[in-house]
């Protein structure tokens, strides 16, 4: 059983990236934490030497591992207190020419298997009445930009399940917070992404030159993955941690433009809105 001063982190998706570099920070300060991957043997490197760890197998698609890989960490662990979501991957097309296995293996992935995984954790967290949700978004979560409007159409999807989840499990001292980063230097753009390439000559401007400029990025984003994780651990020790997490300059640019804009055109057209109405 984990000592109950320190927080008992799960963080899926620890092959690369954002998980990687996150459970690295929770285990170098001694806190009990599950690291995850669909084959563990790729965390081997990452919990040698600490005791603090368990590396479990786990596909968030596959409803038997989430199962036992929630067993596993109560288990040795006693509880859950910090599901990190992190696990998912991109994938980049124009919207005509989209494939459809590819659509609905990433939604698996980046929605229902983010969706089954919090399900599993939190009859713990109710019965605690304590536990903090992060959900790994996207500025893509607020945004959909030419090229990525499936891969944004999950993090949208996540962004309104979350709020429903913030609604539900706040009076039960559950806290949820979406991590909605830019171009960080991860796998995102390099091995994890897949894409279908441009056929039709209309969409080479748009959908084609964001597929270039995606590649064209990897390994140059100006985003530090280590920061963003010690700017999650910050978050979970917060006594009022914020719904949003915007990480990086590009997404907190682009978010706070794209909002500033969505909200002024609404604003625009409230006369038009609300006489929709009933007259009163």
């Amino acid at each position: 059983m984990a000592d109950v001063s320190s927080p008992v982190w799960f963080i899926t998706g620890c092959s690369t990236g954002f998980g990687r570099e996150l459970a690295k920070l929770t285990l170098d300060r001694g806190w009990p934490t599950v690291v995850t991957a669909r084959d563990k043997s790729r965390l081997a490197d990452l919990v040698e030497g600490y005791d603090n760890a368990l590396a479990v197998d786990l596909d968030v698609t596959d409803a038997s591992q989430i199962a036992a890989a929630v067993k596993a960490a109560e288990e040795k662990f006693g509880r859950i207190d910090v599901l990190v979501n992190n696990a998912g991957y991109g994938y980049q097309a124009s919207l005509e020419e989209g494939e459809e296995s590819e659509i609905r293996d990433m939604f698996d992935a980046n929605v229902f298997g983010l969706f089954a995984m919090t399900r599993a954790v939190l009859p713990g967290m109710r019965a605690r009445r304590k536990g903090h949700v992060l959900n790994l978004t996207s500025q893509a979560g607020f945004i959909g930009f030419a090229g990525s409007g499936y891969y944004a159409a999950t993090k949208h999807a996540v962004e309104g399940f979350s709020d429903a989840l913030a609604a539900e499990g706040g009076p039960l001292g559950i806290k949820v917070t979406c991590v909605a980063p830019g171009p960080f230097r991860t796998d995102w753009a390099g091995r994890s992404l897949k894409q279908t390439p441009v056929k039709i000559a209309d969409y080479q401007e748009t959908v084609g030159k964001r597929l270039a400029s995606t590649a064209d990025i990897s390994g140059k984003q100006p985003g530090d993955p280590v920061r963003a994780g010690e700017a999650m651990i910050k978050v979970v020790e917060s006594a009022n941690p914020p719904r949003h997490l915007v990480l990086g300059e590009i997404a907190y640019n682009g978010v706070t433009g794209k909002l500033k804009e969505r909200l002024g055109e609404i604003e625009a057209w409230k006369d038009t809105s609300i006489s929709a109405d009933f007259p009163k």
